[in-house]
């Protein structure tokens, strides 16, 4: 009898060994190498006599069409989407634990379904009967949402061939298993194998797969990287569990833009989406305060207007302490630098705490200007005015640099009531300014910092 052939693989990263180690070499995690059995799998297609072999074609020859979509009366979820769910994609969603995803697939199957689409859920960790309590929560009571509970690879793509389904949820790719590999559910070969079962599912058959993913610790989608390389599009469901806005933001999408976002506030009937995003985070503004600033922040093709709050207190420790929450916590003590190297702020004895509210997370560099006039706000503890804007990156000479868009960012600032906004002057030219809101050009940090304090 042939000795079956066994292999390590990790399970962060997909990296294979021929014997075991406490490190992996690919992630440099401890104590991710898992005995597999190496499975005997034939890759690629039989070649027969009647076989037709693709050729290559010229690019200018091939015809370009337009995607067909199918639209769902979520209008945030169709922009994440890039205008809606595609014919035959495989999209990979991601989020915390109990952050929403079920809820939001299962709202997207009920949408879908009342348009007399026949749409097949499928949830390997919930039974039917659990499924069906958070549906009567929901009020779901579509005929054509058929609800499975399997983690058997081969059952469910049985139960697509039967039903037919024009749109399909795996609830968790995690439990799913495929019989003839031998490793657990959850490991790097069965969701490896899995996905690309899933993917020849929907290619050949023309049905949008949504898969569910779980994350680990550090919030990334568990399971090797392959799986987010394989999938036509990857979504991340955020937010804290203890606030009720959620928000979906898109990493991948090969049918539309990789930086739109999507918000969603958590009802107990279920997610209904926030149109107006600008409002929500604006709304408990306490006017008056030191610290406090408004940036137009681009996410994707939409502006909005969130609240940086800056926090300067001396320190009662030998190292100041720098905390930051929904930016990059890098830039607090670059900018700081700046700040006290080209405007003379004293700040290096100083504790400095930045918090973007509403839980919102910024990384584009056109908030540079708004979190360096809130340090200074509270570090001189001298409020700025209510109705300013602030947009601009901050080079290391003090310089405020130009940033893309202007022209939406101003708009809806000037639609939301705020009337002056304070920008680099090299993103003056080109363009009419809204009415009834001012738009002052500055060079340099102390030139924004003398029109914000002006009173």
């Amino acid at each position: 009898m042939a000795k079956r052939k066994t292999k390590y693989v990790c399970q962060d990263c997909g990296y294979e060994s021929a014997k075991w180690m406490g490190k992996c070499p690919g992630c440099n995690n401890w104590n991710t190498m898992v005995e597999e059995v190496e499975a005997k799998t034939v890759r690629g297609r039989q070649v027969s006599g009647t076989q037709v072999v693709s050729k290559p074609e010229r690019i200018t020859s091939i015809e370009s069409q337009k995607e067909p979509r199918i639209t769902t009366k979520m209008k945030e979820f169709n922009r994440v989407l890039g205008g809606g769910i595609v014919l035959g994609s495989l999209v990979l969603i991601g989020g915390d634990p109990g952050i929403g995803k079920s809820t939001l697939l299962l709202q997207i199957s009920s949408q879908l379904a009342g348009k007399q689409l026949p749409v097949l859920y499928v949830s390997g960790e919930e039974s039917i009967r659990q499924t069906k309590l958070r549906a009567d929560r929901l009020g779901v009571k579509e005929d054509l949402l058929y609800v499975l509970s399997e983690t058997n690879l081969f059952d469910i793509q049985k139960q697509i061939e039967e039903i037919r389904p024009s749109f399909v949820v795996i609830d968790s790719i995690q439990t799913i298993f495929k019989e003839d590999v031998t490793s657990a559910p959850g490991s790097v070969s069965q969701v490896r194998e899995c996905t690309v079962d899933l993917m020849k599912v929907a290619k050949s058959n023309g049905i949008p797969i949504f898969i569910v993913g779980h994350v680990t610790k550090e919030g990334a989608i568990a399971g090797p990287r392959l799986l987010e390389h394989m999938v036509d599009a990857v979504l991340y469901f955020e937010g804290e569990r203890h606030h009720t806005y959620r928000i979906l933001r898109g990493v991948k999408n090969r049918f539309g833009s990789t930086n739109e976002m999507g918000i969603f506030e958590m009802k107990e009937e279920g997610l209904r989406e926030v149109m107006n995003p600008s409002e929500i985070f604006l709304e408990e503004r306490s006017e008056g305060s030191a610290g406090s600033t408004v940036v137009a922040s681009m996410e994707g093709t939409r502006p909005v207007l969130v609240e940086i709050q800056a926090l300067i207190s001396p320190t009662s420790f030998g190292n100041p302490r720098r905390m930051a929450t929904g930016i990059d916590h890098n830039r607090v003590p670059l900018l700081m630098a700046v700040l006290e190297k080209r405007v003379g702020l004293m700040l290096q004895n100083q504790d400095a705490y930045i918090k973007v509210a509403g839980g919102v997370k910024l990384d584009e560099p056109a908030i540079d200007l708004a979190l360096a006039v809130s340090i200074a706000s509270s570090f001189r503890d001298k409020p700025t005015n209510p109705d300013d804007i602030f947009i601009g990156e901050v080079g290391l000479t003090g310089e405020i640099r130009r940033v893309s868009r202007i022209e939406q960012r101003v708009q809806e600032a000037a639609k939301l009531g705020f009337k002056r906004v304070i920008c680099p002057e090299n993103n003056l030219d080109g363009w009419t300014y809204p009415k009834g809101i001012q738009v002052h050009g500055v060079r340099t940090v102390q030139q924004a910092l003398d029109i914000a304090m002006a009173q």
